[in-house]
């Protein structure tokens, strides 16, 4: 077996699609359009991955709002130079929600964003 995908409901899909691909520099791998189901797929991902992993964003058409709810951690990144990524994920527009530093308890070095829809994404320097 290997990890394929995390799914992410989204309240609008052209700004996820934007956040991911020009805050994270992700790339939109495919997208494709359910009529029937009123739903849209949309996975974005890093093309040189040796993991393959990506991320479904999936817009139920006319749903804006989802109640993130209290289970749900975070997607977590490997970066190298967590420091010069935080500062380019701010001049690209997003929100860096958690500085870079040490973890609490250790060294290792993470920072945390948010994305639109308030999913949480640590960076961790690899």
């Amino acid at each position: 077996m290997r990890f394929l995908h995390t799914m992410l409901r989204v309240g609008d899909l052209d700004r996820s699609i934007a956040f991911y691909t020009q805050v994270l520099g992700m790339e939109l791998l495919r997208q494709h359009d359910n009529e029937e189901y009123k739903y849209t797929l949309a996975f974005v991902g890093y093309p040189n991955d040796e993991s393959g992993a990506e991320i479904e964003l999936t817009y139920n058409w006319g749903v804006e709002n989802y109640d993130l709810g209290n289970a749900f951690g975070h997607i977590a990144l490997g970066v190298s130079d967590i420091y010069q990524t935080c500062e380019q994920i701010k001049q690209n527009g997003g929100i860096i929600s958690r500085e870079a530093g040490p973890v609490k308890g250790g060294t290792t070095l993470i920072a945390f964003v948010k994305d639109p829809d308030g999913y949480a994404i640590e960076l961790i320097q690899k």
